[in-house]
C-alpha cells in the first residue's frame, strides 16, 4: 500500500482527540495549537515539521519518524520518545513543558533543549554529547549511565548527575550549578 504524504499544510486548532490525524508522511507542516492529547501517532512521518502551542501529553509513538520536528510552546507530559523510529530522529524542544518524559536509549546527539521544564525525565543510557540544556529546569530528571561528553549545562539548574555513573568528559557547568554534581555526596555547600 503506498503511503499517502501531505505537504506544506497548516493545521490549526484542530482537536486530533476527535478527529484522528490520517496516517501519512508529513513534510514541512506546521500544526498550531492542536490537541493531541492521548492520540495513537503510530507509524506516521514527520519530516521537518512545527508543533506550536500543542498538547501532545500521552501520545503514542511507535514507530513514529520524527526528522527536524521542533516542538515550540507545547505541553509533551508523559511522551515516551523512545518507542520512535530511531532512523534519522531530530527534534529540537523549545519552552516546552515536558515533564515525566522518556528519552530512554536513545542517540540525542547535539540535541537542543531550551527554556523548558523536564521534571523527571529519563535520559537513562541516552547519547546527549554535544547537547545543550539552556535555561531548563532538569528537577529530578535520570541521569544514568547517560553519554554528556561536551554537553552544555552552563543555564540549566536543579540538576544531580553523578559524574561516576555517567560519561561527563569535557561537559560545561556553571559554578553554582556544579553543586548538583556533588548531591550523592550528601553534602552541604554555603
Amino acid at each position: 500500500m503506498e503511503r499517502l504524504y501531505i505537504e506544506d499544510a497548516v493545521f490549526e486548532k484542530i482537536n486530533f482527540t476527535e478527529k484522528p490525524l490520517t496516517e501519512a508522511g508529513y513534510d514541512n507542516c506546521t500544526f498550531r495549537h492542536c490537541d493531541f492529547s492521548n492520540v495513537d501517532l503510530s507509524n506516521i512521518h514527520f519530516s521537518e515539521c512545527t508543533f506550536t502551542g500543542c498538547n501532545l501529553s500521552m501520545v503514542t509513538l511507535t514507530e513514529t519518524h520524527l526528522q527536524d520536528v521542533e516542538f515550540k510552546d507545547c505541553k509533551l507530559l508523559g511522551v515516551h520518545f523512545e518507542q520512535c523510529n530511531e532512523f534519522l530522529l531530530s527534534i529540537s524542544i523549545d519552552n516546552c513543558l515536558l515533564n515525566l518524559a522518556s528519552f530512554f536509549r536513545l542517540k540525542l546527539k547535539k540535541m537542543r533543549f531550551k527554556n523548558s521544564s523536564l521534571h523527571e525525565v529519563d535520559f537513562t543510557d541516552t547519547d546527549l554529547s554535544d547537547a545543550v540544556f539552556d535555561n531548563c529546569d532538569l528537577s529530578r530528571a535520570v541521569f544514568d549511565n547517560t553519554n554528556l561528553e561536551k554537553a552544555d549545562f552552563r543555564t540549566a539548574y536543579n540538576y544531580s548527575i553523578d559524574p561516576e555513573r555517567n560519561r561527563v568528559k569535557k561537559a560545561k557547568f556553571s559554578l553554582q550549578g556544579a553543586v548538583g554534581l556533588l548531591d550523592k555526596y550528601d553534602i552541604h555547600i554555603d
